[in-house]
């Protein structure tokens, strides 16, 4: 599909900056089928039903953001994924100035080498340190804020709570699962007290979900691999609840692709670990999952492309429209939507 069919008019002041508090009191917009209707996070034990099983993720976001110099010149990398305990691909500003074998020091303590370069700023890194590594990266390193609000204000301690979601367990993230900020231990004992029960999954979200696409057909863009697993145990619980006619429910498009990565061809989920590069457009055949929570996300986003793959690109240009006409805020920080095909 072209990717202009993605894109829409989003005022830049719908983007929000901050989350609203208490974090369950964000507005959610439910899409059901065709229909629309308005709510705010809390309500949501009142439209799920019992037996049902929300999938949360619960990677935890690392300081990723870098600032580094090489002699004169200032470089910012933002960390992407782990190869290795001392090795991390990045992309990089001015990553022309780069040549392998060049060190550059981050401050902390921690100076990184330069392994190797690949598109679009991609850099690999050997990091090291004068004491512990992980200590150095997380004093050297910033909460790596989605580039539409750090352009508009500077990160901040704020961020780095605002920026981890209640269930953050596992270090490597270097972007929230923005949809569990709404999540509240409140909210949770409504859930549970409705019949809806939660089960955890692991992706470490990677900066490739910020890249613009560029490409003018959806064949021509690459996804950035993500390391996720899901362990048999979870794996077996979400086939029975399906079986005994629950619904899942991915919270986030971050649960949502790790486990359409691990699903079979007979709508069974099976373990997985591993890379995923999965991207998903209008036309895929959804086999994990029966419904998504998530935020309003940015036009010609492959974001935007994965939740109208689910509900149907003409459903989603219309709730896009009436969110904005209705003051949503959108994005990380923003409010957000269920959404039941």
């Amino acid at each position: 599909m072209r990717v202009s069919d993605f894109d829409f008019d989003l005022p830049p002041e719908r983007i929000a900056l901050r989350p609203v508090s208490p974090r369950d009191s964000a507005r959610m917009l439910e899409v059901r089928g065709s229909a629309l209707s308005d709510h705010i996070m809390r309500d949501l034990p009142a439209r799920l039903a019992p037996g049902d099983v929300l999938v949360v993720n619960d990677t935890r976001v690392i300081p990723a953001q870098l600032h580094g110099v090489k002699g004169e010149a200032r470089i910012g990398v933002t960390l992407h994924k782990r190869d290795a305990a001392d090795v991390w691909w990045s992309f990089v500003r001015n990553a022309r100035r780069l040549k392998v074998g060049d060190g550059v020091d981050f401050g902390a303590g921690l100076t990184g080498t330069v392994l190797e370069r690949g598109d679009e700023g991609a850099v690999l890194w050997r990091f090291s340190a004068d004491g512990m590594l992980e200590t150095a990266m997380a004093a050297a390193g910033q909460m790596p804020l989605p580039p539409y609000i750090a352009s508009k204000r500077p990160t901040d301690a704020r961020d780095a709570e605002d920026y981890q979601t209640l269930h953050a367990a596992k270090d490597g993230a270097v972007a929230a699962p923005t949809a569990g900020l709404h999540f509240t231990p409140e909210l949770w004992a409504g859930l549970a007290a409705a019949g809806v029960t939660r089960e955890t999954v692991t992706l470490h979200v990677g900066a490739g979900t910020f890249l613009p696409v560029k490409a003018e057909d959806t064949d021509d863009h690459r996804m950035h691999a993500e390391w996720g697993s899901i362990d048999a145990a979870t794996a077996a619980r979400l086939n029975a609840a399906r079986a005994a006619g629950g619904r899942v429910i991915a919270v986030g498009t971050t649960s949502l692709r790790l486990l359409e990565s691990a699903v079979d061809g007979a709508g069974v989920i099976q373990p997985f670990t591993g890379d995923t590069a999965i991207f998903i457009t209008p036309g895929y055949r959804f086999g994990a999952i029966d419904g998504l929570i998530t935020n309003f996300h940015l036009p010609k986003s492959t974001l935007f492309m994965l939740v109208s793959a689910l509900m149907g690109l003409d459903v989603m240009q219309a709730a896009y429209a009436h969110a904005i006409a209705s003051d949503y805020r959108f994005y990380s920080y923003g409010d957000g939507s269920l959404l039941l095909p």
